[in-house]
């Protein structure tokens, strides 16, 4: 008998010791081909639609394909190598294909409606209420109301944008994979950290060249953009990566011609739906009320931002020019000049702080957080991964598995850059009882090198928190329907939330005294450094605020009001948006949007303005423990922990995310907490 296909197996976990490219076509197309004989089944019945046999079905059908069709572009992500990417790519026109042509199907819309106004409607909990007036508008943004001759077109352009998202992000990991940097003589590595040196020289040995390869992944690009005294090397390095995937390099790495057609066709989309531009398309599942909206939230932001950004930039090119001799301060001298500044003004560097976590003991001190704020154990566990530095966890409650996750922290040339949480099971119920959620937490640090652990800056400490938090919303979800359940079905805008909440506990005294130990002496991190910590924790807060509402207000207008048929370029138009905002200006020859990959890779396009929105959300959210933490000690309260959980982290999409807010907080959020933890109001 005939093997099964690992793809097909959802009897548990991804099988990953057994899936292989080859896996790919085969289980895809089978499961395309039963979830399209099932929606002609349900489109042709003539019983009143139902629940349990109608929209149940339809669940457990589109599960099954999700399931498998995430493993493949998990894979793609993060096993970037040609077989996996061929495989990928192969079928994702058809993939793209099929969700079109659901998303149009007429009759199954008017199913959904007639199930919408039935009497079965008002007898559903409000959670299976919420999933049909979901799907009812995602029909209606999925052209399910357009003339049926304009139908074929609006496929078309969903398929093409998919493979558009694809090749931006592969050519965007090649251009970053190809370019090298080589230090022969070991003067230039002045400034530099052991641990860097340690691995760029066994990059080259790897290559089985002498000397120091560099390479443009972030652990080896911010160090020494950093530490490197060799302004020459920063300025190459800098050049490289700042122009990658653009005209200054391959001509088919080239993501400029991608963007501009990712922006034709989304406006042609915006107009066939009957909307102005795409930034009201997107905007309709989200919190945001509409493109004026957010535009007066970032320009209120950057009001208040911008005369810290300015005391910022003046404080360092003063600093450049006094004490560096260095009358014009230019890209490649910001982030070096601003460790030089720190620390003359605070006395320690990211370097001496990042000797106090190891990878064990931040890892553990991580857990203990989560442990102490949500009642809840977790324990390491074994399962099949896609490579041997991946780790597996359980999360527990009251001896019970809730929930497993993978880890993957370190960097790879076949691995795409940032970090990510990605669902890979969803929680609900099925007949053999509650099926419990697993998630991919995916991190690009530095690995151990020189047969020593790996030891992390403050702020990979910080984004590890960060996908831990969304981690927490996909797996201690209560919510037993899938298409709420954890973080489906919530506002883009409001799911940051809890992942820049828990960012906020790596500032905590009690927890970092809980989980540093230095990476040579065992000891813990010094009170005395934790105190330069803190008050250096808001220095250049006001530049970093305006970078971020520069790229969210770029990204809006992109999307709201260009014209990507017309004179005006994509760099003109962030040169405009400079111009209003920003108080750091690159050379012209940066190509910042060919590498912009969260509004052109990813699911980011007239929603990156969801970070400052929802930060908003989240630092108000973290007031609350600060106030508990006034009364009682210690940030880390559970009775807070436990309505933080009721309220945000357990309904999951099921209700909206405002009241999910109100319900936790008692009131609709302040920007003021936000202000505060930035330094720009007082305390």
């Amino acid at each position: 008998m005939e093997a099964m296909n690992p793809l097909l197996d959802f009897a548990g976990l991804p099988r990953f010791d057994a899936i292989t490219p080859e896996h790919v076509g085969p289980a895809i197309r089978d499961l395309i081909a039963e979830n399209r004989k099932l929606v002609a089944d349900l489109s042709t019945t003539e019983s009143q639609p139902s629940w349990d046999a109608f929209m149940q079905p339809l669940t457990d059908a589109g599960e099954r394909l999700g399931r498998a069709w995430g493993i493949v572009g998990h894979m793609h992500s993060v096993m970037d190598v040609p077989e996996w990417r061929e495989a990928y790519n192969a079928l994702l026109p058809e993939i793209t294909g099929y969700y079109a042509e659901l998303g149009q199907n007429e009759a199954i819309f008017a199913r959904v409606k007639a199930l919408r106004e039935s009497a079965e409607y008002a007898t559903l909990s409000p959670t299976r209420q919420r999933i049909i007036d979901n799907d009812l508008r995602d029909f209606r943004l999925s052209g399910a109301e357009l003339p049926e001759d304009r139908k074929p077109r609006f496929k078309e352009i969903q398929e093409e944008m998919s493979a558009l998202a694809a090749k931006f992000s592969e050519n965007l990991l090649d251009a970053t994979n190809a370019h090298a940097e080589w230090v022969t003589d070991e003067a230039g590595l002045a400034g530099l950290p052991e641990d860097v040196k340690t691995a760029a020289r066994a990059a080259a040995e790897r290559d089985g060249k002498p000397g120091w390869k560099f390479i443009l992944q972030a652990p080896a690009y911010i160090p020494v953009m950093q530490y490197a005294e060799d302004r020459e090397l920063r300025a190459r390095m800098y050049r490289a990566y700042a122009t990658r995937a653009s005209e200054f390099g391959k001509p088919e790495w080239d993501n400029g011609p991608l963007i501009t057609r990712l922006l034709q066709l989304r406006a042609e989309e915006a107009a066939m739906l009957g909307y102005d531009n795409y930034a009201q398309v997107s905007l309709v599942p989200k919190m945001a009320e509409s493109t004026a909206q957010v535009a007066a939230f970032l320009h209120e932001l950057a009001t208040k931002a911008k005369p810290f950004a300015e005391r910022d930039v003046a404080e360092l090119r003063e600093f450049a020019r006094t004490e560096l001799g260095m009358d014009k301060l230019e890209s490649w001298d910001i982030a070096w000049a601003s460790e030089k500044l720190k620390h003359a003004r605070y006395a320690f560097s990211d370097e001496e702080v990042k000797q106090y976590f190891p990878e064990h003991n931040v890892m553990a001190g991580l857990f203990r957080v989560v442990e102490s704020l949500f009642s809840v154990n977790v324990q390491p566990d074994h399962a099949a991964a896609w490579h041997p530095a991946v780790r597996f966890f359980r999360i527990e409650r009251g001896g019970a598995a809730i929930g497993h996750f993978y880890v993957d922290l370190y960097a790879r040339e076949t691995k795409r850059g940032g970090a990510w949480m990605q669902d890979a099971i969803g929680r609900r119920r099925t007949a053999a009882g509650v099926q419990t959620p697993v998630a991919y937490l995916c991190c690009n640090f530095p690995a151990p090198v020189g047969g020593k652990p790996a030891t992390f800056s403050h702020d990979d400490v910080l984004t590890l928190f960060h996908e831990t938090g969304h981690g927490l919303h996909h797996l201690l979800t209560q919510v037993e329907d899938l298409p709420v359940s954890g973080i489906d079905g919530v506002e883009w805008d409001a799911v940051e939330l809890p992942s820049q909440f828990m960012e906020n506990f790596c500032w905590e005294w009690d927890v970092l005294s809980g989980m540093t130990a230095h990476a040579e002496t065992g000891e813990p991190l010094p009170r005395a450094l934790f105190d330069k910590m803190i008050a250096a924790k808001n220095f250049q807060s006001g530049m970093q605020t305006l970078r971020q509402i520069e790229f969210a207000l770029f990204d809006l207008l992109l999307h709201s009001e260009f014209d990507p048929q017309g004179e005006r370029t994509v760099q003109q138009l962030l040169a405009e948006v400079r111009a209003e905002v920003a108080v750091i200006f690159p050379p012209d020859w940066n190509r910042f949007p060919q590498s912009f990959s969260h509004i052109f890779g990813g699911g980011y396009a007239a929603g990156y303005y969801s970070y400052k929105w929802a930060e908003v959300l989240s630092a108000d959210a973290y007031a609350a423990f600060e106030e508990a933490g006034r009364q009682r000690g210690s940030t880390l309260d559970a009775a807070t922990g436990e309505r933080f959980w009721r309220e945000i982290l357990a309904v999951g999409g099921s209700r909206p995310a405002m009241e999910s807010f109100k319900a936790f907080r008692g009131r609709e959020p302040s920007v003021d907490a936000l202000l505060r933890h930035n330094g720009m109001i007082d305390a």
